[in-house]
């Protein structure tokens, strides 16, 4: 998807964090300890899931695969934000930058699509039991999957291949650590009302739709267990959960549900820290490594290598 130019302008810049440029090599450090944590941390989550056959459920299944999203998701941008920490390169071709913008938006908006997944099938274990293993049988299960990533692709495909038609004329600096839409579509000097009210009602849907469905899934979940400590053991469980959701949606809905305005684009770059570093993070623990069925086959495991 090539951008539509008037002057001949090849690549885009990349500010990333000015003003603690001259820590570059700390800050590398630092955020390359979470990238490996973090990719590490979710490729063990799909190793474990994938080997062991208790795991052979649908829950693990969608588990897994926003694992291995997610991986590809942080794999998008970090790389290049570590370039520009060790080595200062901060400029990115035109191909790449709106590459990597449509698949950081479709791989971020797969995410909140499989969240909901996550959240129904949930639902449908505990308040379902008796049908449960007959609706969320295999194809069902692929099926889901590769509708979620479906919708991510084609929410997304249009605005950023309306974007890549835009022109630009300059400056060519991206005030942010990767192409995000925001800021490119500020650089433009086309008119950008209509793709700003299209990028706006895409992510008001998608973070909007997903966050419903998740809350009332995890509400009426917890609500339909039939004893108080139950309950009690399940908010324990969800509230870890609700502390990442909160995270995910409040950074996407700062970033993306809002009119344009230039004068806040610097605060996106630390709210995208929320979304590429620490939620990536939290997650492998929040949704995986606290789980019993995972601590006994990671034992298994573990006992098996070490026999």
């Amino acid at each position: 998807m090539a951008p539509n130019m008037e002057i001949n302008m090849h690549e885009f810049i990349l500010e990333g964090f000015p003003t603690v440029q001259h820590l570059g090599h700390i800050f590398f450090l630092i955020h390359l300890l979470a990238y490996l944590t973090s990719t590490i941390g979710n490729m063990f989550i799909i190793t474990i899931i994938w080997a062991d056959h208790r795991l052979q459920t649908p829950m693990y299944f969608f588990l897994s695969n926003f694992s291995f999203i997610e991986c590809c998701f942080i794999t998008s941008v970090i790389p290049k934000l570590l370039t520009i920490f060790l080595s200062g390169r901060q400029t990115i071709s035109f191909a790449a930058c709106f590459t990597q913008d449509f698949i950081f938006l479709f791989l971020g908006a797969t995410v909140f699509f499989l969240l909901s997944v996550l959240s129904l099938d949930r639902y449908l274990a505990i308040c379902k039991p008796l049908h449960y293993p007959t609706i969320m049988n295999p194809r069902m299960c692929y099926l889901l999957v590769a509708s979620c990533l479906a919708l991510g692709f084609f929410f997304m495909v249009v605005p950023v291949a309306m974007l890549s038609q835009l022109t630009f004329c300059g400056p060519n600096v991206i005030p942010h650590f990767f192409c995000d839409f925001g800021p490119l579509t500020n650089l433009s000097c086309s008119d950008t009302r209509s793709i700003e009210i299209l990028s706006f009602n895409l992510a008001f849907f998608v973070l909007g739709s997903s966050l419903v469905i998740t809350i009332i899934a995890y509400i009426v979940t917890v609500m339909r267990l039939p004893s108080a400590k139950e309950r009690q053991r399940a908010f324990s469980t969800c509230s870890s959960h609700f502390l990442v959701l909160s995270l995910m949606y409040s950074s996407c809905i700062f970033i993306y549900v809002k009119p344009k305005q230039a004068s806040r684009l610097d605060s996106n770059k630390e709210a995208a820290l929320v979304n590429t570093v620490v939620t990536p993070l939290l997650n492998p623990v929040i949704y995986t490594l606290r789980n019993k069925q995972v601590h006994q086959a990671l034992r298994d495991a573990l006992a098996l290598w070490g026999s």
